[in-house]
């Protein structure tokens, strides 16, 4: 499988994940409304699984342009991985064993990674002060990109979306949740 081939099978997965984001955030912003209870109800049961389809496809995919497109990854590239992979197991279990608890774990994670992602983004955009990562000597420069998809999308960003999106699917299981019990 080639690079564009890849780049154009996880551009329209990222586009998907920030549409379906933006929708649920809207919908957790104006919950009394009718369709908005009805869109939280059906991601709510699913938020697990969709979770980890989309932890392991980051993961997948990061593993994908490190080791067999040859793209060396950064250091923050490295912290969002370290992020990220164990979301595979965490979600994955917690799937599998209709385990809840996991949850709390897993939302701090995506969160923290969300974070990380983001300044990555804004410090390969330009926007953000750079680390001086390269400076060290461990990484290549973190403000490289490899990859741009429909003008902005690059591997920070997908990254960013993957842990935004999963952030938000748990959030909005908790919340469903609660209001349930």
């Amino acid at each position: 499988m080639t690079v564009e081939t890849v780049n154009n099978l996880l551009g329209p997965l990222v586009v998907v994940a920030e549409v379906i984001t933006a929708i649920l955030l809207f919908s957790l912003i104006s919950k009394k409304e009718k369709q908005a209870k009805r869109i939280l109800t059906f991601f709510s049961p699913k938020a697990l699984q969709l979770s980890f389809l989309v932890a392991l496809t980051s993961m997948l995919g990061s593993l994908y342009y490190s080791e067999i497109a040859g793209y060396e990854p950064c250091k923050l590239c490295w912290y969002q991985r370290i992020l990220m992979y164990p979301l595979v197991l965490l979600l994955g279990f917690a799937h599998l064993k209709k385990r809840k608890d996991v949850v709390d774990y897993a939302l701090l994670m995506s969160l923290i990674g969300s974070v990380l992602a983001g300044y990555h983004y804004l410090l390969q955009i330009g926007v953000a002060p750079s680390l001086g990562c390269e400076a060290i000597g461990y990484s290549i420069s973190c403000s490289k990109q490899f990859v741009l998809q429909y003008g902005y999308i690059s591997i920070p960003l997908m990254a960013f979306s993957a842990f935004a999106f999963i952030s938000t699917l748990l959030i909005v299981n908790k919340i469903i949740s609660g209001i349930r019990k």
